[in-house]
């Protein structure tokens, strides 16, 4: 058997174009405490940031598509990472939560752009029949962000200030926009989504259901994942260390997930395994209280469902969504995507708004309705009538 060639240079920027995205978006969870600490304010003031910075990626990826669509693609991603480095070394230098939030928005355009495009432009690397793996392999660069750059951020913020995890963040990402310019090729343009591909998504009988079911899970679990570490902090006096180590067990257990998700799909089929990776994630939050109430070795046991479902969920649904409909996957997936944001937003929000309440104790309970809600909709598409 021919052994395949190693990965261009250019992917292996791509990936760390994505770790470094992807530790920036999921920075503010992971340093809220301090954030909150810094500008003595209220962590539901300050969960505003994710709340925020979620909604601009939602409605800018989809939005932003049709608007670079010309561009090429070594200089529009190497400038929305330079965009993003900038935007983070200057939210570090911010005096106050209400001059931060605007800044934080602007800097949240990157990741609209950059993923997305980023996932578009690798079929014009490699040859047809290594494109999926090749895509796979750029978005590993988001994993290792939940399973490195989450934990190592929220320590850094926890013993130098979120200031200095941001930083950080800034030169990753300052690194990531050299070596993409560097290595990518210039020319390339991919084919923009028609308008009738977007139209034949929105149409769909099933393929908007099924997006919607993402936004439903996603809601679901940043009502309370947006606030792990405050509630930790409150309630098991956790420290920083012991912190960073709750978010790697959760990263390491999402990649477990994922692959087992990845080798088992053909089996359970993707809306089986969409069912089975959202019936985890609720089972964790139904078991959140006890685990909070037992401490650390519960609590990690707790998580474990949790974890192995969070990341499986969102691809499962990417491949049912490619499944339905192949020939518009690329419009239906950049929905999901917006969908996912979308939820997180909502979810933070709520989570946020039952903080400010004095009501923490609701925030597994509305999260549960809302992964119940979105398996019941999984499971009412799931019938025969509707796959047909």
């Amino acid at each position: 058997m021919k052994r395949e060639a190693p990965w261009p240079a250019a992917l292996w920027a791509l990936l760390l174009g994505n770790f470094a995205i992807g530790t920036g978006v999921m920075v503010v969870p992971g340093t809220l405490p301090e954030l909150a600490t810094s500008f003595s304010t209220s962590i539901a003031a300050a969960g505003q940031l994710i709340t925020a910075g979620a909604l601009v990626v939602c409605v800018g990826a989809p939005l932003l598509a049709g608007l670079v669509a010309d561009w090429d693609r070594r200089r529009l991603l190497a400038l929305s990472l330079g965009w993003f480095a900038f935007g983070h070394l200057l939210c570090a230098l911010m005096p106050t939560l209400t001059a931060l939030l605007p800044v934080r928005m602007a800097t949240l355009v990157a990741p609209a752009v950059f993923t997305p495009q980023a996932a578009a432009c690798v079929g014009m690397l490699v040859a047809p029949h290594r494109r999926a793996a090749a895509v796979a392999f750029i978005f590993l660069g988001w994993s290792l962000a939940s399973v490195l750059g989450l934990p190592i951020a929220a320590y850094l913020g926890g013993h130098w200030g979120w200031r200095a995890a941001f930083a950080v963040i800034a030169t990753v990402s300052a690194i990531s926009a050299f070596w993409v310019w560097r290595t990518l090729p210039v020319g390339i343009r991919p084919a923009p989504l028609s308008r009738e591909g977007w139209l034949q998504v929105v149409r769909h009988p099933v393929l908007m259901p099924v997006v919607g079911i993402t936004l439903l899970q996603a809601a679901g679990q940043f009502v309370l994942f947006s606030y792990f570490g405050p509630l930790l902090i409150q309630r098991l006096e956790a420290t920083p260390a012991q912190l960073s180590l709750i978010w790697l067990w959760i990263g390491l257990c999402g990649v477990v997930g994922n692959l087992l998700a990845t080798r088992y799909m053909d089996r359970l089929g993707s809306a089986g395994t969409a069912m089975l990776a959202m019936a985890l994630v609720s089972l964790s939050l139904l078991l959140w209280p006890l685990g909070l109430a037992a401490g650390w070795a519960v609590l990690t046991v707790v998580l474990l469902p949790w974890g192995l479902g969070c990341f499986a969920a969102n691809s499962s649904q990417q491949a049912r969504l490619v499944g339905l409909a192949p020939g518009v996957a690329s419009a239906s997936i950049a929905l999901n995507s917006s969908a996912m944001y979308m939820g997180q937003a909502a979810g933070a929000g709520l989570g946020g708004w039952l903080l400010a309440r004095n009501a923490a104790s609701w925030m597994n309970w509305c999260g549960l309705v809302c992964l119940l809600a979105a398996m019941l909709l999984s499971r009412h598409l799931a019938r025969p009538a509707l796959r047909g």
